[in-house]
């Protein structure tokens, strides 16, 4: 039979002792329990939040030097902390739909649970702020961008012909060829960049793979499913959707080729084509210089099955 540490007259140790005992074992405990922060990058965000009472900073740049010695103690005690980007429009709402009280100290760090667990954060590691926050945006972007396509995807329902599920079928073809192209590619390191238009929004989607010569191309799972996601809203839709691929080699220069999406399938574009997208700004169609050492190449065949007829 297990023994404790009392006999039935009382305790075999000093009270200070168990307190100082139970306080060891609670600090131990907190070591080993994760940390997220919610990090209002921008200072437009951080001026809607200062109309909370209990929101304690006044300035910025303050609050950024705080945060940034909170995150470097948790360190030093050994925690693991993760930092997600908080949007106070997105707080006010989630505290209306829950019932909270938004000028609460404890609503904030509810809301921060709830953001962590959608995945967009990143882990603290000891780098400076202004190093970690624009991965975070990124990150952030990235998670909206595949939460919007995903439900583009689901909205638009089965095939009336066929009963197939529209979305499914579209991704299962960017899959294929997403599987393809990066087959095709060859070794290097790839950057690949897919974007298509929809009525609210232009979708973009990256994806970054490294290939050796002997082995399979080499990629993040969330990173191929979210690129996977956009380049299937453009098949879907049928819109006009294209995809840019940048391979880097040792002691060669970079090639860059492109293609368009065109009835289900990848149409390689003219190495004047790729030149022309990439040597042009997106947003007032002004000449952008060549970059130098990169090579504008025409598309390739990847090689993909044909598509089947459009449901």
């Amino acid at each position: 039979m297990a023994q404790n540490n009392h006999t039935e007259t009382g305790s075999t140790r000093h009270p200070k002792a168990d307190a100082r005992h139970d306080a060891t074992m609670r600090r131990t405990l907190r070591r080993e329990a994760p940390s997220t922060i919610g990090l209002l990058a921008d200072a437009q965000d951080f001026a809607a939040m200062r109309r909370y009472r209990t929101f304690a900073f006044d300035d910025h740049t303050v609050y950024l030097q705080q945060v940034e010695g909170l995150l470097r103690a948790l360190a030093a005690q050994g925690m693991h902390t993760t930092v997600a980007l908080f949007d106070p429009e997105d707080y006010a709402e989630f505290c209306a739909e829950a019932g909270l009280d938004a000028d609460a100290g404890a609503s904030r760090s509810r809301f921060t649970a709830e953001i962590a667990a959608a995945g967009a954060t990143v882990a603290y590691t000891g780098q400076h702020l202004s190093d970690l926050i624009p991965v975070l945006v990124s990150r952030a972007v990235r998670q909206a961008t595949w939460e919007y396509a995903t439900l583009l995807l689901a909205d638009l329902g089965t095939c009336a012909d066929c009963g197939q599920d529209i979305g499914r079928a579209a991704f299962d073809r960017a899959s294929h060829l997403l599987m393809r192209l990066l087959e095709a590619a060859g070794p290097g390191t790839h950057h690949l960049v897919c974007s298509t238009p929809t009525d609210d929004d232009q979708l973009l989607a990256v994806l970054h793979t490294h290939r050796d010569p002997a082995g399979p191309a080499r990629l993040d799972s969330s990173e191929g499913t979210e690129f996977a996601t956009v380049l299937a809203v453009a098949i879907a839709l049928e819109s006009r959707g294209g995809v840019v691929l940048r391979t880097s080699a040792p002691d060669t220069p970079d090639r860059v080729h492109g293609w368009r999406l065109a009835h289900g399938a990848l149409a390689p574009l003219t190495a004047g084509e790729v030149f022309n997208a990439y040597c042009t700004d997106a947003d007032t169609g002004e000449p952008v210089s060549p970059e130098s050492g990169v090579e504008y190449c025409a598309g390739f065949d990847i090689g993909a099955d044909p598509a089947e007829p459009h449901h």
